[in-house]
């Protein structure tokens, strides 16, 4: 698997774009770089498992006060797969190759579900119950900072 950017004007009408879940995702990016900035790496990513898209990740926005936002999805079809578990792990190596000192964290709902359990076995700890806008109530999970004697 490997991630994909998503430009500010990546092309929508290209055949590898055509499924439903891709266009979706393609109501919303560009507009929302215009809304967040588009800052390279700290953009959205399709997942491409054999050269087709089989998910959603990216950072929320470029980083602010040492710190970073994930998030990471994927498609109905493909869903048990790894696929966001995979996301998880590029994400932070992302973010670790180009800012060690950042700390990394993520929202999810307020329950245990399948991405709590790709967040604990990525290294996240539950730290705290925050407000989301598109959540509302969401749990806060952080991965600490790298000591930057371990690059």
């Amino acid at each position: 698997m490997t991630l994909v950017p998503i430009h500010i004007d990546e092309d929508s009408s290209r055949d590898i774009y055509a499924n439903p879940e891709c266009q979706e995702i393609f109501q919303w990016y560009p507009s929302y770089y215009y809304k967040v900035g588009y800052n390279p790496p700290w953009i959205g990513y399709f997942v491409l498992r054999d050269g087709e898209p089989v998910g959603v990740a990216g950072f929320v926005k470029k980083p602010v006060e040492g710190r970073v936002e994930i998030a990471y999805g994927t498609f109905k079809k493909n869903e048990g797969q790894g696929i966001a578990s995979f996301s998880c792990s590029a994400l932070v190596e992302i973010a670790r190759k180009t800012d060690p000192g950042l700390i990394i964290f993520a929202k999810t709902e307020p329950r245990k579900n399948a991405s709590t359990t790709i967040l604990e076995k990525n290294g996240f700890c539950y730290m705290k119950v925050v407000q989301d806008a598109d959540i509302g109530d969401a749990w806060e999970w952080v991965l600490a900072k790298m000591d930057t004697n371990e690059k």
